[in-house]
């Protein structure tokens, strides 16, 4: 059972910056392709970003040249540099992992997960 958790969340006024970690338990972290999801109130929880297990990104629309997400092997650390941060950001964010082995996979939907952490809340003030 891979365990997944998260750290680095807090509150901050607009336009701020934060950046959240995943500690993973997954031995080889190289092979899992990893991906942060959020939940807002009142809301459905959506795909923000991922990371492959070729290095390459993809980031959803709505965070585009905000957020950054970048994962360190060495370490087992997943990271999600989050920058101009708006209350439309605030929500619970969720990171979430699967085995790739060496595909180009990305992981974008809640069926393409096998393992969740437990959340960090994000909350941005106006």
């Amino acid at each position: 059972q891979v365990q997944l958790v998260e750290s680095g969340g807090g509150s901050v006024q607009a336009g701020g910056s934060l950046r959240l970690s995943c500690v993973g338990s997954a031995y080889p972290y190289s092979r899992y392709c990893m991906g942060w999801f959020r939940q807002g109130p009142g809301k459905e929880r959506e795909w923000v970003a991922s990371v492959g297990t070729t290095a390459m990104t993809t980031v959803a629309e709505s965070v585009k040249g905000r957020f950054i997400i970048s994962k360190d092997n060495a370490k087992n650390i997943l990271y999600l540099e989050m920058n101009s941060l708006k209350p439309e950001d605030t929500a619970m964010y969720y990171c979430a992992a699967r085995i790739c082995g060496s595909s180009s996979f990305l992981p974008r939907g809640q069926k393409d997960i096998a393992y969740w952490g437990q959340g960090t809340q994000v909350t941005g003030s106006s």
